[in-house]
This record gives structure tokens, C-alpha cells and sequence, in this order.
């Protein structure tokens, strides 16, 4: 996988999510960010592997720590993807290894 510039990290509410279209990840990844911390997942929720989002990128957040299945309810931190409750408790988020560059710009690692 080549490095590959995501988004703007100004294009991801604080607290919130965006998805990206991340062809060089080979899905659509979940960039999230609360402040000046950011990680991102791939758009996949381990409990029957369906999409985040239902409506095409609007994933749900709760109090910039936790994202929502649309599907399920599961809930997912931001800080590691893990599951803390729902139907798949204690599974995680698929990672996607991402930095910030000097232009704020999320780069997709190789």
C-alpha cells in the first residue's frame, strides 16, 4: 500500500468522523478525530462486516469518544476501534495506519 493523502484534517469535525474513499486501502476508511488526535478504520463493522454509516458517510459519535454502527449499535473508542458494547463486545475496528503531515493533511501509511 503507497502513502496517499485522505483529507484535510479540517475536513474532520472534532469529535466526529469522516469517511474517505481510500482506494490505496482497498476500502473506505473512518478518519476520526477528537482535537489534535487522529486515527482511522476501515469502514467495516466486525459484526456481520457491514458499512458504519447507513446514510454514505454520516458515521454517528457520542461525546468525541465512541463511534456508532448504524446497523447494530455497537460502540466503538475512537482511541483503539474496540467494541465496548453491542453485539460484537471486545471485537475492534480494522485499523488503518495514518499520520498527519506538515500541510494537516491525513496520510494514509504504507
Amino acid at each position: 500500500m503507497n502513502e496517499a493523502l485522505l483529507c484535510p484534517l479540517a475536513e474532520v469535525p472534532d469529535g466526529g468522523a469522516r469517511v474517505v474513499d481510500a482506494t490505496a486501502a482497498g476500502v473506505p476508511v473512518v478518519v476520526v478525530r477528537r482535537g489534535e488526535q487522529v486515527w482511522a478504520y476501515a469502514n467495516r463493522c466486525p459484526h456481520f462486516s457491514v458499512p458504519l454509516d447507513f446514510e454514505p458517510g454520516d458515521v454517528l459519535c457520542y461525546r468525541s469518544q465512541v463511534l456508532m454502527c448504524a446497523h447494530h449499535s455497537a460502540l466503538f473508542r475512537f482511541e483503539d476501534g474496540r467494541c465496548i458494547e453491542g453485539p460484537c463486545a471486545g471485537a475492534s475496528l480494522d485499523a488503518v495506519k495514518i499520520t498527519v503531515d506538515g500541510n494537516a493533511w491525513v496520510v494514509l501509511n504504507p
